[in-house]
């Protein structure tokens, strides 16, 4: 979500290194990804925030709830959240059995997943994860932070920090589940540096699933919210992680966000992070959100992997332009100023 950092909201710079410069076709179940390598360091932005939102700080919920912010722009505000129930089962009910004769046998349960509908490809498109504000006319898909109400009559995008912690959550994270936050040789947890975030640990089978029952819990809020779908953010931070996650380490965290968006009858975006395209369909995810993929020649691939149905945002003239000019009349592509801004001040929404 957008951080709620005591600092001003600043744009991430990554330290991928690599540029996705390669072409992805759609083969089968399969994709075909190629990637150039760029030798000097990539501190692209991968994520805006919204510079003119006032801190807020988390609340103090109970264990296994997790940390949720307070709504924008009211002052920091604590509330104790609860955790949604877990996704229900359903059984095949046997038949009733004769006198005679044994009842047959019951297939096994299984989660129940509710009817799930992912945004449509090319619908106009705002961005609006830094605060919530009317959208522009003929808009129908908008992001917004989970902590927003969705856009009335149009099909809303929860955005959840799902990777890593929110700068002014640390503590509870220390108090209630210290040993999730990834931590280097030492014990001192591993930082985003660029946004002060303390990465989660995905590295074992059983972390991802006590991490999947606390960021489970804020899906389940989305639906509960009346959200359509979820982009989970910063899948990314195994690049950030001094080679102690790996892409499977979050591509396996990713897969049970996946089944919880699901359940709840939720579509689930893929944020950024080309070199995960190749297991989009393990993973289960059913469109992508990417951020410059104009900028950085990274529209091709997501185009093909998700057949158009991309939400792109730019944040300088070349990317949106570049992004118009070649996908303009294929994805949904707008520009945002870099706070992503409600109107006034610095805002700025323009899409083709």
């Amino acid at each position: 979500m957008p951080k709620h950092a005591p600092t001003p909201f600043r744009r991430r710079k990554s330290t991928r290194a690599a540029l996705a410069a390669g072409v992805v076709a759609a083969l089968g179940a399969g994709v075909l990804f190629t990637q150039a390598n760029a030798s000097s360091g990539d501190t692209r932005p991968r994520t805006a925030r919204n510079a003119t939102t006032p801190a807020t700080a988390e609340p103090t919920p109970p264990a296994e709830a997790g940390p949720t912010t307070a709504p924008k722009p009211s002052a920091p505000a604590k509330a104790k959240p609860t955790t949604a129930p877990k996704p229900t089962t359903t059984r095949r009910a046997g038949t009733t059995p004769k006198a005679t004769t044994a009842p047959k046998a019951t297939a096994p349960p299984g989660p129940t997943t509710a009817k799930v509908t992912p945004p449509t490809a090319n619908a106009p498109f705002d961005y609006q994860i830094g605060s919530p504000y009317s959208p522009p006319k003929n808009v129908q898909v908008v992001s917004r932070d989970r902590t927003a109400k969705p856009a009335a009559g149009l099909y809303t995008i929860c955005y959840v920090n799902a990777f890593q912690t929110q700068p002014d959550a640390l503590d509870w994270w220390e108090k209630n589940h210290r040993d999730l936050l990834l931590r280097d040789g030492s014990g001192t947890p591993v930082q985003d540096e660029d946004w002060g975030e303390v990465l989660l640990d995905t590295s074992t089978a059983g972390k991802r699933e006590r991490l999947a029952k606390i960021v489970g819990g804020w899906i389940d809020g989305c639906a509960k919210s009346g959200f359509q779908a979820v982009e989970p953010d910063n899948l990314d931070s195994y690049e950030r992680s001094g080679d102690r996650l790996t892409k499977q380490h979050n591509a396996a965290f990713a897969r049970l966000l996946a089944q919880r968006a699901h359940a709840a009858g939720l579509a689930i975006g893929q944020k950024n992070t080309t070199e995960l395209l190749p297991e989009r369909r393990t993973i289960g995810f059913d469109f992508a959100v990417a951020e410059e993929c104009g900028q950085y020649e990274e529209c091709e691939a997501y185009a093909a992997a998700y057949a158009n149905r991309v939400y792109v945002i730019e944040y300088t003239d070349t990317g949106y332009s570049r992004a118009c000019s070649g996908w303009g009349g294929r994805l949904s592509v707008v520009q945002r100023d870099l706070d992503v801004s409600a109107p006034g001040g610095s805002y700025r929404y323009r899409a083709c």
